[in-house]
């Protein structure tokens, strides 16, 4: 065991850099963090700054390490946003692209020509997800076919891609290592799941060179050692996971039959399965964790924005600080008054999966407000999770007792009660805002032998606080119909709208012919 006080953990997520220390009890000792931007040059595109993400992850991490002094730093660990990709040059470690955001949808028409294809079933079957630009291996044949040059420099050897876990390593070792975990790796739709290794023919359909990518690692053991960051040289990164695996970690569940929510930009829904299986219900198989070489599958349902949608809501009524401006509006009325917001601005992730669809507000009166908008956001990332929720059980086949919850919209008590009013079960919020983090510090520990096991780390006690559903189930089934009913129409609308483009284009290359 090592005799150093701390572990570093950095959790680089969509819009901040946490860093924290965590004491040889399991418990966090110190947090910081960095803020980081998102860039959105065009409708649908998000994108981000790759030198900006290590700028943020560089200033949190020299935080930690002034308050801890070097020597005390024993190990660290990462956890970051997921299908973000970023693409560098090997020999200078110079961006070649803006890193593409997990929420961007610029390779839309490409997944469009997989379906057309009819290539779902394939892509499930090997990858356990559908096809949606959310996943890497899209994004990246978007930027070898948009990037003049990067295929000819990718095929020579010449360009490096990854998730941002990978970019992290490969700037933490001073470009020594191009290295991701098995759980990254798992959403980038080219990692065959049965096999755990890269699949030749999903390289061939994305068109994607094997010389650009990293090298597949368990997501506990060793990773290089720190050079990048003043006053961590020599320390050794022994964990990387992607931020909702390392949170559904953080919550020390490690039993089939629980389930998580982790509340953020987007949010995610994950509950462990004992083998890997081929799943419905608009959801996802992933890996939750790799140890020693076995997978850990989980089934999992992306939302892709809600807190993103409060925040959206900020900005859209010009307040300063956006999000947590629209939170207090929204927290000085009682109700909607029948104000729903469908927050589509980048379509319908789990259970939908719809592309097409647009946000939009239904169920305006003459009496609505700003505030009854910001109420319908936060009410809005409820009715998600609850989608997402009641498909989950569905495919568990189960009734899940309770609801974990973590993350920075946690904080919000009225969001809290009325997700347990929603789901009409108890919600389990854990006090500590940093289990993304948390959790990559106790595996990292686990390798440093800090702790024997999951078990081990399973009887560490943290402090949580329990939200019980007070609401009638008639006004439940009432406000969540509502919130169907508004899908629907949105869904419809958009529906509507492709059909009436395509009745444009045809009409428009017959009249060409003419």
């Amino acid at each position: 065991m090592s005799q150093s006080r701390f572990l570093l953990a950095i959790d680089q997520g969509t819009t901040n850099t946490k860093a924290i220390l965590v004491s040889r009890d399991g418990r966090p000792a110190f947090v910081t963090s960095a803020p980081v931007g998102l860039l959105h040059p065009r409708a649908g595109f998000v994108e981000q700054d790759p030198l900006a993400l290590w700028a943020s992850v560089s200033q949190a991490a020299a935080d930690c390490v002034a308050k801890a002094g070097s020597a005390e730093i024993a190990a660290v660990g990462i956890a970051n946003q997921r299908e973000t990709v970023v693409a560098w040059e090997r020999s200078t470690g110079a961006p070649v692209a803006p890193a593409i955001v997990w929420q961007c949808r610029r390779s839309a028409p490409i997944c469009a020509e997989l379906e057309r294809q009819g290539l779902a079933g394939m892509l499930r079957q090997r990858t356990g997800l559908g096809i949606d630009p959310l996943f890497s291996a899209s994004k990246m044949r978007w930027l070898l076919e948009n990037t003049p040059g990067l295929r000819r420099r990718a095929e020579a050897g010449e360009i490096c891609f990854g998730t941002v876990d990978s970019w992290l390593i490969w700037k933490l070792t001073g470009g020594r290592v191009h290295v991701c975990d098995a759980s990254n790796a798992s959403r980038t739709q080219l990692l065959n799941l049965k096999t755990g290794k890269w699949d030749d023919d999903l390289l061939m359909l994305f068109e994607i060179p094997r010389v650009a990518l990293p090298n597949v690692l368990d997501s506990i053991g060793f990773f290089g050692e720190c050079t990048g960051i003043e006053g961590l040289s020599g320390v050794p990164i022994l964990s990387a996971i992607g931020d909702s695996h390392a949170a559904m970690a953080g919550h020390g569940a490690y039993e089939s039959g629980t389930i998580k929510a982790t509340y953020g930009t987007g949010s995610s829904l994950m509950s462990l399965i004992p083998d890997f299986r081929v799943v419905e219900n608009g959801l996802s198989t992933t890996i939750a964790w790799r140890m020693g070489g076995a997978p850990r599958f989980a089934l999992e349902g992306n939302i892709f924005m809600t807190g993103a949608a409060v925040q959206w809501v900020g900005e859209f009524l010009g307040l300063p600080e956006p999000a947590a401006r629209a939170a207090k509006l929204a927290a000085t009325v009682e109700d909607t008054e029948g104000v729903y917001l469908v927050p589509a601005m980048v379509g319908l992730g789990a259970p939908y999966w719809d592309s097409a669809v647009r946000g939009a507000i239904f169920g305006l009166s003459r009496t609505s407000t700003a505030a009854h908008l910001a109420k319908a956001a936060v009410e809005a990332i409820a009715f998600q999770v609850r989608d997402v929720f009641d498909a989950m059980e569905r495919e568990a086949s189960c009734s899940f007792e309770m609801l974990h919850a973590d993350g920075g919209a946690t904080h919000n008590d009225q969001l809290m009660q009325f997700q347990a009013d929603v789901l009409g079960r108890p919600v389990m919020r854990s006090i500590c805002p940093d289990l993304s983090a948390l959790g990559a510090a106790w595996l990292a520990g686990i390798a440093l032998g800090n702790w024997s096991s999951l078990e081990e780390l399973g009887k560490i006690t943290l402090d949580s606080q329990i939200f019980d559903p007070q609401m009638p189930a008639t006004v439940r089934e009432q406000k969540y119909g509502g919130w169907k009913l508004s899908v629907e129409r949105a869904r419809h609308q958009a529906s509507q709208q492709w059909h009436t483009d395509a009745a444009f284009i045809a009409a428009e290359k017959e009249h060409a012919k003419h």
